[in-house]
């Protein structure tokens, strides 16, 4: 039987309802946020994008062939993404003690004796008084849980293949970061403050929230802190990140772009050092890991795609080879049968 077509009024509804779908969706976030605070963690952002999604696809009319290929794509990636949230904050119980020595050493030679992070906040932070640049600090720092997967939603609706390249960067470099962390927990420079190993260290992002009153939203499914990790500090994957999606961008990148992509890394270490957050050792640690994770994905991908183009090619060549056959034996066929 064919399609048939909606009538009047239920085309009147689709137009409503493709029209709403943006408002309905920005005014529940809204609301929401509102009355919970600023969505950060992993499964609420996820959550919210799929939202977001779903809303996009209702608005483009694709309907709902459109939203269960959302579904499809990322409910996979964000049970994946809530996995090693969950793995990470068991990696704080490891049978052995977090390492200081090596980062504290690094940091002390770089800043002639004493940690930068110590002569950063020495020069520039003020108790008490929060600053425009601590304001810029936290909302650098933030934008470690929302960057990654805004770029992996703007690419799923525009270039799939690229699409499903970041995400295996950003699983591989993720998953990378906590085997790391249960085989190298280390600590971070506030709580090296906190155990005497240097002068006292503030961590500038947790202040500066405090102090502006802005709520945050708690995790739906990790359950609060007792998954949280205070020693996953190497490799730093606030410092990981930005460096991924640096490299990953920079051959197709316009000049202007690539501004903003250098940017992005340097901005996050300096932040991460004068928050507190991390040692410079963790911050290059995580660089080098984004590179080679960017640079094995890519070569992998490589070849499959070389693999791939040589099975077509000799699959199209014994097609050709066949049909010659074919072509051949027929008048040869003919002049036997005349």
């Amino acid at each position: 039987m064919a399609h048939q077509q909606l009538s009047a009024p239920q085309t009147r509804r689709w137009w409503v309802l493709r029209r709403a779908a943006w408002p309905v969706y920005l005014l529940l976030l809204g609301r929401w946020t509102w009355v919970n605070g600023l969505p950060y963690t992993d499964d609420l952002v996820f959550l919210w994008l799929i939202g977001a999604l779903l809303a996009a696809a209702v608005h483009s009319g694709q309907g709902w062939r459109r939203a269960l290929l959302v579904l499809r794509d990322w409910v996979p990636v964000m049970a994946a993404v809530l996995t090693y949230s969950l793995l990470r904050g068991y990696g704080a119980h490891t049978p052995w003690a977090p390492h200081l020595s090596p980062q504290l050493d690094l940091d002390r030679a770089l800043g002639g004796g004493e940690t930068l992070t110590v002569r950063l906040q020495h020069l520039l932070h003020t108790p008490g008084v929060v600053h425009v640049y601590d304001y810029a600090a936290v909302t650098v720092y933030m934008s470690h849980f929302f960057v990654v997967f805004v770029l992996l939603a703007v690419l799923w609706r525009r270039d799939h293949a690229r699409f499903r390249r970041l995400l295996a960067c950003y699983l591989g470099l993720t998953y990378a970061g906590f085997l790391t962390y249960v085989l190298y927990p280390a600590v971070p420079p506030w709580m090296a403050g906190q155990q005497g190993a240097t002068a006292e260290v503030t961590r500038i992002v947790a202040e500066v929230l405090d102090q502006s009153g802005l709520p945050r939203a708690a995790s739906v499914f990790e359950g609060g802190s007792r998954f949280a990790n205070d020693v996953a500090a190497m490799p730093s994957l606030h410092a990981a990140y930005p460096m991924m999606i640096a490299l990953f961008f920079w051959p197709v990148a316009s000049r202007r772009v690539r501004v903003l992509l250098a940017a992005y890394p340097a901005a996050m270490a300096f932040t991460l050092v004068y928050g507190g957050e991390h040692f410079v050792l963790d911050i290059l640690v995580g660089w080098g890991y984004a590179a080679a994770v960017v640079y094995g994905v890519t070569r992998l991908l490589a070849r499959r795609a070389a693999r791939r183009a040589a099975r077509q090619e000799l699959m199209a060549g014994q097609r050709d080879g066949a049909a010659a056959a074919v072509a051949e034996g027929a008048p040869a066929a003919g002049r036997r049968t005349g």
